[in-house]
């Protein structure tokens, strides 16, 4: 039966470990409560270009080494930047976990920030950024996000921008590492077949020198904006997404928008893919999604559509979300609820989703939210909670809607009222 442990490092660090004795496999992350929300304008990007910049060299360790030693075991080494956070993790064979941490450990604390590997990465990070802006199904996610919170810090794109990448100086890079590189702005968690003794040991030989640092500023709650904007492009299709601000990660309501969203776009059964896809043809990909962080959360529609549809293809998603408002049925609550329930749970079969459910309980709750909780907060839910939700988020004053494609910018909001 998997045990869930916490512990903390001489030096403040907490560890929080699940024991998972059938597993296989074990995967550790090394988590910093540092992202794009903490970056000044100037240095937007600087926590994603860090989190490559750590895998180009360590003092006892080559790009190439670091590489090499983990393929070699058959293992997985990699990285991700949030809004609220930055991840490293490792998934290996229970038996090279000892590897796996002494790796994480090793490009986090004696990365070595070598100014030639430097400037090389620094142009592959510039080829990412082009790479989103060439592909509108992904940037338009990016521009949702900047036009609901109005440009602030939680809007601002996670990998920066041409202009900030390539100004960014080593010595502006290094000092953000080192003020958010600290004990405080620190968690590991790691699941899978371990024994926490033995893992804290090894963790506390690892990490245990890293200064304990400043505990992390509390974030302000970020204002929203709603508006429309288009990015003209000469594409096949129109690329939107309408969206509504939402509540934040731990709000009490939280379960209401998981639900209203599986409803409106979560899936195949769900309205907006029956009602646009599958009865009109109007658009091949069509889904919602929620974003949600420590203060502010937004619930999202995309859709890909003709230019011509488009008009059409924005007024069925704002009449579905009058509809989900006024009506929904006991059968189709229940089956959402289903939905819900099962994809939580064989999302969390593997020790990866644990390792990542571990740290996310602690970065929003500030504890392990178990199952049995989750499920009762699912169920407690009536069909009354999220048409009250639905009624009061999608007013026409909160919808922020933003295209990519052929248009006109001034028709846009004559779209919005339909």
């Amino acid at each position: 039966m998997a045990r869930i442990t916490k512990t903390h490092l001489k030096n403040g660090i907490p560890i929080i470990t699940e024991e998972m004795p059938d597993v296989e496999s074990a995967t550790v992350g090394l988590w910093v409560k540092t992202g794009a929300r903490d970056e000044s304008e100037e240095i937007r990007g600087v926590s994603h270009f860090i989190e490559h910049l750590l895998f180009k060299g360590t003092k006892k360790r080559t790009a190439f080494d670091i590489a090499k030693s983990i393929e070699a075991v058959g293992g997985v080494l990699n990285a991700f930047t949030s809004r609220e956070y930055t991840c490293f993790y490792a998934k290996v064979l229970n038996k090279d976990l000892p590897l796996a941490i002494d790796l994480l450990s090793d490009i986090v604390v004696n990365s070595v920030f070598d100014a030639k590997e430097l400037n090389r990465e620094r142009g592959v990070v510039l080829q990412e950024i082009r790479m989103v802006e060439d592909t509108p199904d992904d940037l338009v996610h990016d521009l949702i996000a900047e036009k609901i919170w109005n440009g602030g810090s939680y809007g601002s794109p996670i990998l920066g921008t041409k202009k900030t990448v390539e100004e960014m100086g080593r010595e502006s890079v290094l000092e953000y590492y080192k003020e958010n590189y600290q004990a405080k702005k620190m968690l590991v968690t790691i699941a899978g077949g371990l024994k926490t003794t033995k893992v804290v040991k090894l963790l506390e030989a690892s990490l245990g020198s890293v200064v304990s640092g400043e505990d992390k500023k509390p974030s302000k709650t970020p204002a929203s904006a709603s508006g429309s904007k288009l990015v003209k492009r000469d594409l096949e299709q129109v690329h939107l997404c309408l969206g509504v601000p939402a509540v934040s990660q731990a709000h009490p309501h939280r379960f209401r928008y998981y639900l209203l969203n599986t409803i409106l776009g979560g899936g195949m059964s769900s309205r907006l893919f029956q009602e646009i896809r599958e009865k009109r043809g109007l658009a091949y990909s069509i889904y919602s999604y929620l974003s949600f962080s420590e203060k502010a959360g937004s619930l999202v529609v995309y859709a890909g559509t003709s230019s011509e549809e488009f008009k059409g293809v924005l007024r069925l998603i704002i009449r579905e979300f009058g509809k989900v408002g006024k009506d929904i049925s006991r059968a189709e609550l229940k089956a959402a609820k289903d939905h819900l329930k099962g994809g939580m749970l064989l999302g969390l079969e593997s020790s990866d989703s644990r390792m990542m459910k571990l740290a996310r309980d602690e970065i929003y709750f500030g504890k392990s939210i178990s199952i049995k909780e989750i499920v009762s907060g699912i169920d407690k839910v009536r069909g009354s909670d999220i048409k009250k939700t639905a009624k009061e988020i999608f007013k026409p004053k909160n919808l922020t809607l933003v295209a990519i494609g052929k248009g006109k910018s001034e028709d846009l909001p004559k779209y919005l009222r339909g």
